[in-house]
């Protein structure tokens, strides 16, 4: 139960407009909404409910459970159809194929290194009809060393409170986020602590070319500002279209 409240207050604190900016960026790139659309790690289902109510036929799949509950949850709430699968985004063998899959809030990131990533990228291709396109994001190098070492942020309400501490990481363009959850238990009269630490890590921009040449795409555009600029050496993430 601690983790559902984990989750719950995770999609709660989760900044909105973000959500709005993405959903903006796929129906810029994916103007056609007839074909079948993969969303990897879907977490609460915040945008694959935006997505089928803009029209898309959207397949949502996390590794977690609990967000995948509090998915089904918010497309009963929002009267959409959003068919959810628990998965690994390193072995997509058992799904189909779409004509698009997206992958956004830096999810690849989490993965533990280049190699994942290129196998994350090669398992995409694999499940992407021949004209297919694909579309992510990834957080910048001077995000990881510039932005957030030292950041903080604190939230409170009556019933719980969290802490995020970022640190620089042990490995190149990486970082630490130290995440605690105090959740009040009525049944104790006391607060109970859920800590996570979740570790990010980026690479430089041709490696992430390199990676998705070797999976199969060979046309990759890459912007800043939600497909809106032109990356510059401040920008703190990167937005990519592929193709096959």
């Amino acid at each position: 139960m601690i983790y559902q409240t984990f989750a719950e207050l995770y999609d709660e604190l989760f900044d909105p407009a973000m959500y709005d900016q993405w959903l903006d960026f796929v129906r810029r790139e994916l103007p056609d909404q007839s074909g079948e659309v993969l969303e990897l790690a879907c977490g609460t289902g915040r945008l694959g409910v935006m997505l089928a109510g803009a029209g898309y036929h959207v397949t949502g799949l996390d590794l977690s459970d609990n967000m995948l509950a509090l998915a089904e949850q918010h497309a009963e709430e929002a009267g959409v159809a959003l068919p959810l699968l628990e998965g690994n985004m390193l072995d997509l063998s058992a799904i189909g194929t779409f004509s698009a899959v997206t992958c956004f809030a830096d999810s690849f990131c989490y993965l533990t290194d280049i190699d994942q990533v290129q196998q994350a990228f090669t398992q995409v291709a694999a499940h992407l009809t021949a004209d297919g396109k694909f579309l992510f994001d990834v957080i910048t190098p001077y995000q990881t060393d510039e932005v957030y070492p030292g950041y903080m942020y604190n939230y409170r309400d009556e019933e719980r409170a969290f802490m995020w501490t970022s640190y620089a990481g042990e490995t190149w363009h990486s970082a630490e986020h130290d995440l605690t959850f105090f959740i009040w238990n009525a049944d104790k009269q006391a607060f109970d602590e859920v800590s996570e630490l979740h570790q990010e890590r980026t690479y430089e921009l041709d490696q992430y070319r390199q990676a998705l040449q070797a999976a199969g795409f060979s046309h990759v555009k890459v912007t800043a500002d939600f497909g809106q600029a032109e990356p510059d050496v401040h920008t703190t993430r990167w937005f990519f279209e592929c193709e096959k």
